[in-house]
């Protein structure tokens, strides 16, 4: 097939503000992970190069955090609450520059009405034996955090109620009446601590559309406080397993806009329309075993969605930063699927890269389309943000390349000369999956093939000068397959004295004898 060609004459006025809603959150495994050294690592690596605002995973009130502690000894029956390990979390977090987004669960054994369990790790998907108990044990969490982090921090973590009520895996029954009766009395918990906590939900799955106007309609009726609105995205089919793995069919990357503008039209005209909409997971497949997450197209595929998600969503949560990660069990090899934009031993991911480009973006937007995101920082450099458009399972193959060309605004009418700082990650570039199916998928590498890996994990960079006629430069590029891509552009001043003479380096005169 031919390269598609797009031309594209860059304004040199903004035509609006980039939104960080792509940054604002992302996803963790279960909390009691971060207590280990590569969780840290890893995170450490995500916030030097992005920079997220908030996390949120699963398992804050489950067993392996231990925050309820049921006795009955010696004469002695109560509950004690221990924020040992949370402590350790959330202080960990916080040291990094990364706020939590406090999901409310799953059920602790001591208080679950039944014994129903979901993932490996066995979180408690049952509604409380006594609401009362459970109203308790969330005033004590976030009084806990208000003591020991200060009312003003705690107020700016919103706090999710449950997540994905609307699945029987996740919620007994997947009842309404239950989560209804759940979200009150947590609501209602929250708010008595302090009326200015935020807290919200129903962290619905795709395709449960059925679940907003109950909610609305049972949140209206009882006044039950309700600050944000909550739910996820994914664009795969359903599972097609083979062992230790997961194929799936994918949607085209609108479908994850589509799901994003979902909620608000259906809250059109209820008392939850124009809160905050916060898309607390999304990713291609909602599988931790799916190998598309390792590839080129995972990040070809979300470029659109972070280049026009938060024009739809106040937030959207990468599901998740890093593959420490065991809801199916612990992984069987470095790469396997995983959720995280970086896998195991911080191998970095080419969606990973995706990220990075745009933390290296400009606030200010001056074109976007279909393959392209332009913007400019307050020094005046230009950055272009580019990818092969994919379009899922049912559309055509990618072609081989696809090209464009931009005139792009650079410096004023004194400019006659720019530098063009490219990245590329592509199914060869950045790509250390690539190398990992090369190198004949080592189960466990060696630490040779770990250095070879991470190698091969770098983005391919070049250089260039451009010139600049009147105040712009042509820029045409050739994108690879599935290849995401970010040049960098300023203007030069050049100050090279007049006395240098580059072709003398290899010991030559500047007339070119020796």
């Amino acid at each position: 097939m031919t390269a598609v060609v797009t031309s594209i004459v860059v304004p040199a006025d903004p035509v609006g503000t980039l939104s960080d809603a792509w940054r604002q959150c992302v996803g963790t495994g279960r909390l009691n992970l971060a207590l280990r050294q590569d969780y840290r690592a890893s995170l450490e690596l995500v916030q030097s190069q992005i920079g997220f605002r908030y996390v949120r995973g699963h398992g804050l009130l489950s067993d392996d955090v231990g925050i309820h502690r049921p006795y009955d000894a010696a004469g002695h029956r109560g509950t004690q609450y221990a924020f040992t390990y949370a402590d350790q979390i959330v202080d960990s977090w916080l040291e990094l520059g990364i706020r939590p987004f406090l999901e409310l669960g799953f059920m602790p054994s001591g208080l679950a009405s039944g014994d129903q369990t979901v993932f490996w790790w066995k979180g408690n998907v049952t509604p409380p034996r006594d609401h009362g108990e459970w109203a308790a044990l969330v005033q004590a969490v976030v009084r806990h955090a208000i003591d020991r982090y200060g009312l003003d921090e705690v107020r700016q973590w919103p706090i999710e109620v449950w997540n994905e009520p609307n699945l029987v895996h996740f919620w007994q029954g997947a009842s309404q009446e239950a989560y209804f009766r759940l979200y009150e009395v947590t609501a209602a918990a929250v708010k008595d601590v302090d009326a200015e906590l935020q807290v919200g939900g129903p962290a619905i799955s795709p395709g449960a559309d059925d679940w907003w106007a109950p909610f609305a309609d049972f949140v209206t009726a009882r006044d039950v406080p309700v600050d944000f609105v909550s739910f996820h995205a994914y664009t795969t089919g359903p599972a097609q397993p083979v062992p230790f793995g997961t194929y799936q069919t994918l949607r085209p990357p609108q479908s994850l806009l589509d799901q994003f503008a979902r909620p608000a039209k259906l809250l059109a005209g209820t008392r939850l329309e124009g809160l905050p909409a916060h898309v607390t997971e999304f990713s291609t497949s909602y599988r931790p075993d799916n190998p598309v997450h390792d590839t080129a197209y995972q990040a070809a595929s979300l470029a659109p969605v972070l280049a026009q998600g938060g024009d739809l969503v106040d937030s959207f949560s990468y599901w998740t930063f890093c593959d420490v990660f065991e809801e199916e069990n612990i992984p069987t090899s470095v790469f396997h699927g995983g959720f995280g934009m970086l896998g195991h031993r911080q191998l970095r991911k080419p969606v990973f890269h995706l990220y990075a480009f745009m933390a290296r973006m400009g606030d200010a937007v001056l074109a976007r389309g279909a393959d392209h995101l332009v913007t400019r920082d307050a020094s005046g450099r230009v950055t272009v943000l580019a990818w092969q458009p994919v379009g899922g399972t049912d559309a055509p193959d990618e072609p081989g390349s696809h090209a464009l060309r931009l005139s792009i605004p650079v410096g004023d009418a004194t400019t006659t000369s720019a530098y063009a700082h490219r990245s590329r990650v592509d199914d060869e570039h950045g790509n250390a999956f690539t190398a990992w199916r090369r190198l004949g998928r080592p189960a466990s590498p060696s630490r040779r093939q770990l250095d070879l890996l991470h190698e091969a994990s770098e983005p391919g960079r070049s250089t260039t000068a451009l010139e600049v006629t009147g105040g712009r430069a042509d820029l045409t590029l050739t994108l690879s397959r599935h290849e995401v891509t970010l040049v960098e552009i300023e203007a030069v001043r050049d100050e090279t004295p007049p006395w240098l003479h580059d072709a003398r380096i290899l010991g030559r005169a500047a007339d070119g004898t020796p």
